[in-house]
């Protein structure tokens, strides 16, 4: 039924239907003295009996909370008041109630110590960003997905259709048990690399046995068939990796090697080398002398002529180092794994040279005695460029897993769910900031809850193919620990990093110390016209600065992000007060580029580079050969082999690089940044010139990734040896697996 404010602003809903039904959007044609009214409404409405209050749905104006006319202040209020919940009873499936849990349901404890694990937030040991309260119970996943998210958070029917969901509990729920069963005694190698590009050009036959078995007894035909490209007989076969499509060896050059550090999928954390040697910042009280072991003898005939304060001086030597968050968890993971540090050198050609690699175990003494480091240069011949082909290996099993958990989980998906329960808590869909920021929202809710069940559990598949195993989400709470808001900036952290500094010449404020660097070339580009737009759209509904301290709701919501979204980061000095406009607009801009483009950059890669697991490997199952030992004698006559058992052994490739394909891979119904669903998402005609403005910004910086692409003498590190081209900041995408596309939100 419609209740009519004079020009209505609102409308009221009941279903007496047995089911529930979904409600896009309603339109008011030739209302009186007034014309077109259109509603968005985008929900699912359940039947009347499940509800404790109506279902109210607003007119597509927005207003800030003083200016909301006073027919629908009460109604405004209401439905923040029926969002937020009363925190009682078990939450069903047609409640539509935001609240914050901490991370207590990734162990199962019940089952054995060996499958508990800690809780994460609440604690200065394993701080952590909040997630959404949906641990009822655990509910067969293979038949059913009602876990509790809130209904207008879950994926919609399209993207079901598209297996996304459906795919990784079918994964998970059908392999590991066969997976588990044979991981101590695999009777499947790869013997070369030759059996490894079978996966890809021919397909692999699994034998019949209990992994095969389960797999067909468990996975429905049609689901074998698309999720592991399977022919019925045993054969699988997946699309080749961009990273192997024109060159099958290029990955093994150590330009590639330099370059996936700025533009593969994990180029976040390469940094500007300042002291050297490198200096560890963990405590020396317990750890004792971590610091590295790296002489300027082993490296200094490697630079071009100049001395290592020179080249320091120079701004030409960087470091990618995993050494202090792996360390401390050593000796616990008890694997083969070595803590890496690596050194490279910034060419004249624009390209970085690796010039070192230090790979550190804990002392067999005990922690306090310091590491065990040994320190591999380059080599290209023999027995020595096996030896540096492994050291690679090793460097990027550390880097892997740190992108997995830490560069992807932890700093877009985890860190991103609190602004999502926040905003619809404390702003009401008639907010300006609730619809800037809603788009960037869609779907987060519902795939962080799929991996908290399925990939980032106790057991599950993050556990199962990476490194740190059982103590992988442990690890990305220490790291959590160093996250800092404003710094999620794209220029701020580019000048955190030291491979940028503040310059008012340039475009962006601050100028590249690596000018051919694509993930920062393109990202400041796609910052600049994300910034751009939310300044236009917040000034036009923010006069002043004083308009701001005085909004209610976007005080309200501010305060819930710190101190429940972000609790454990509440006292930290450093958050925005939210006092100003330019405050507002760099904490949205910040959200939006969380949401959309640093997720792309980190997430739809995986498959092009990590799809060929001996390019990215996840774990390492035998240390460095040593002279006199078995395996270096074979690097001897068959390093390609001793190479191959090092890493990741042929089944768990087989489920690693099922679950990176979807993960990268974009759905039929995906909204691209620049993309809304509904064109007349907001009433006002100056922000939606502005969002206009906004995809034309975009559209001009496709055509110059496009240009810059194809120049490969210029910009040597955008297309590299592996001839990849970069497009993981290109924004808009088809479906599919394509390596680009900057959706909306964090959405798979």
């Amino acid at each position: 039924m419609l209740i009519l404010f004079g020009v209505p602003g609102a409308f009221i809903i009941k279903n007496f239907h047995f089911y529930e039904f979904f409600l896009k959007s309603l339109t008011l044609e030739d209302v009186p003295n007034h014309g077109r009214i259109h509603f968005v409404c985008n929900s699912w409405v359940y039947p009347a009996s499940k509800y404790k209050s109506d279902r109210i749905f607003f007119a597509n104006q927005a207003y800030l909370p003083s200016e909301t006319p006073e027919t629908l202040r009460k109604y405004r209020e209401n439905e923040l008041v029926t969002l937020r919940g009363d925190g009682t009873g078990k939450l069903e499936e047609w409640d539509r109630v935001y609240d914050y849990a901490y991370y207590n349901d990734l162990g199962y404890p019940d089952k054995g110590e060996e499958f508990a694990r800690p809780i994460l937030g609440g604690s200065s040991e394993y701080p952590y960003p909040r997630r959404d309260p949906n641990s009822e119970s655990r509910i067969p996943l293979l038949t059913n997905l009602d876990i509790y998210v809130p209904r207008d958070e879950r994926f919609g029917h399209v993207k079901m259709s598209d297996f996304l969901a459906f795919s990784l509990k079918s994964t998970v729920q059908s392999l590991l048990p066969g997976f588990k069963g044979l991981l101590n005694n695999t009777p499947n190698e790869f013997d070369s690399f030759e059996d490894v590009l079978k996966l890809y050009e021919g397909g692999i036959k699994l034998p019949h046995g209990p992994l095969l078995k389960a797999i067909t007894d468990n996975i429905p035909l049609e689901i074998l068939k698309q999720l592991f490209h399977y022919d019925g007989e045993g054969l699988f076969k997946y699309p080749t990796p961009q990273v192997i499509q024109e060159d099958k060896t290029a990955w093994r050059t150590d330009e590639e090697f330099g370059r996936e550090m700025l533009a593969g999928i994990n180029p976040v954390l390469i940094s500007r080398l300042q002291e050297f040697p490198p200096k560890s910042k963990l405590d020396p009280n317990i750890y004792g002398n971590q610091n590295s072991t790296i002489t300027r003898e082993q490296i200094e005939d490697k630079l071009d002529g100049l001395t290592v304060d020179e080249a320091i001086k120079a701004n030409m030597l960087f470091i990618l180092n995993h050494h202090d968050i792996v360390m401390p968890y050593l000796r616990r993971i008890n694997t083969t794994t070595y803590a890496s540090r690596t050194l490279l050198f910034l060419q004249h050609n624009g390209t970085l040279k690796p010039l070192a690699i230090e790979l550190s175990l804990p002392h067999p003494d005990g922690d306090h005695f310091g590491t065990v480091s040994k320190v591999y240069t380059p080599a290209d011949q023999g027995v020595e460029g096996s030896i540096w082909q492994l050291a690679k290996a090793y460097a990027v099993v550390n880097d892997t897993g740190i992108h997995q958990l830490i560069s992807h989980w932890l700093k877009t998906h985890a860190v991103i769910e609190p602004f999502v329960i926040a905003t619809n808590r404390q702003l009401s869909v008639l907010h300006p900031i609730h619809k800037l920021l809603l788009p960037h929202f869609r779907d987060t809710m519902n795939i962080n809850a799929l991996a908290r069940k399925l990939l980032i559990n106790s057991g599950g598949i993050i556990e199962l193919t990476f490194f740190p195993a059982k103590y992988s989400m442990e690890m990305s709470a220490v790291v959590y620990k160093d996250w800092i808001f404003p710094e999620q900036a794209l220029p701020a952290d580019l000048i955190k990093r030291g491979v940028a500094v503040e310059d008012s010449s340039s475009p962006h404020g601050i100028r590249l110390l690596i000018e051919d660097y694509p993930y920062a070339v393109d990202g400041l580009k796609i910052w600049s016209a994300i910034r751009s737009w939310v300044t236009e759209y917040c000034y036009f509904y923010y006069k002043s600065d004083d308009t701001v301290q005085k909004d209610s709701e976007l005080q309200d919501w501010w305060k819930e992000l710190r101190r429940e979204g972000h609790g454990d980061k509440k006292d930290e000095p450093w958050w925005p007060k939210m006092k100003t406009r330019q405050e507002l607009i760099e904490s949205c801009t910040i959200i939006i580029w969380i949401a959309s483009a640093l997720h792309a950059a980190v997430n739809f890669g995986q498959y092009a580079y990590a799809g060929y697991s001996v390019n990215r490997p996840s774990l390492s199952r035998k240390f460095m050969p040593e002279p006199g030992s078995p395996e270096y004698e074979e690097l001897k006559t068959n390093p390609d082999k001793v190479f191959l058992k090092t890493i990741v052994p042929q089944l768990q490739t087989l489920l690693e690089i099922s679950v990176l394909e979807i993960l990268s891979r974009h759905a039929s119904d995906t909204f691209y940044l620049g993309q809304r669903d509904s064109p007349e998402w907001t009433k006002d005609q100056e922000p939606l010139l502005a969002f206009e403005r906004f995809g034309k910004k975009l559209s001009d910086i496709e055509d110059q990734i496009m240009q810059m692409n194809g120049d490969h003498q210029k910009w040597k590190n955008r297309f590299g040896p592996a001839k990849v081209p970069y497009t993981l900041l290109f924004p808009t995408s088809e479906e599919g697996l394509t390596g680009k596309g900057i959706p909306n939100s964090t959405c798979i």
